[in-house]
């Protein structure tokens, strides 16, 4: 994953988590505009988020952006 699109995720994180606290759950497209502009970009987080790490659907903002830190 490129590093403009780590920090873009981890960015929508900290906002997720500043409107609504530490619990907020998020999906994968919470990420992307609501239209399809970008698909390459969005199967390569879709593929990050369903084949290799084998989240469920919605999960916690707090760690997904420690998984994104990590692998910094």
């Amino acid at each position: 994953m490129h590093t403009e699109l780590k920090a873009k995720i981890i960015r929508i994180c900290e906002q997720k988590i500043a409107q609504k606290g530490e619990n907020v759950g998020l999906s994968f497209y919470a990420f992307f505009a609501n239209k399809n502009d970008d698909p390459e970009t969005l199967m390569h987080v879709a593929e990050w988020w369903i084949k290799t790490h084998q989240l469920d659907h919605f999960e916690k903002a707090v760690k997904i952006k420690q998984m994104i830190l990590n692998e910094s």
